[in-house]
């Protein structure tokens, strides 16, 4: 890669954290051969095409982490429930229980 906007795809589009899924791999990998086809251009061509894959990539990089924190509240959520779900039993059970202790019987 010769050109400098060339050097911000040595690393990849997807540098977060998130565990990226085949489509995203499929995304990389087409990203990559793109940036192998344009610096086979004359180097006229080039800072344009770079233009648009900075953009590309920074528009795939968004994504991910925007699909990340979705992931990160769907979990968070799931966990919510559980203990509001655990929350409403124990409450049930004390209710019952007091119930039983307020009414005496009937014998």
């Amino acid at each position: 890669m010769t050109s400098d906007s060339a050097v911000l795809y040595s690393r990849s589009p997807l540098s977060s954290d998130i565990t990226p899924c085949a489509e995203s791999v499929q995304e990389v990998h087409e990203l990559t051969e793109l940036l192998r086809l344009v610096d086979s251009l004359p180097e006229e061509y080039r800072p344009d095409f770079y233009k648009v894959l900075d953009r590309f990539a920074a528009c795939l990089e968004r994504r991910q982490r925007i699909l990340g924190y979705v992931q990160e509240s769907l979990n968070q959520m799931s966990l919510d429930l559980k203990y509001l779900i655990f929350d409403l039993e124990a409450t049930r059970r004390e209710r019952d229980e007091y119930r039983r202790l307020l009414d005496p019987p009937v014998v």
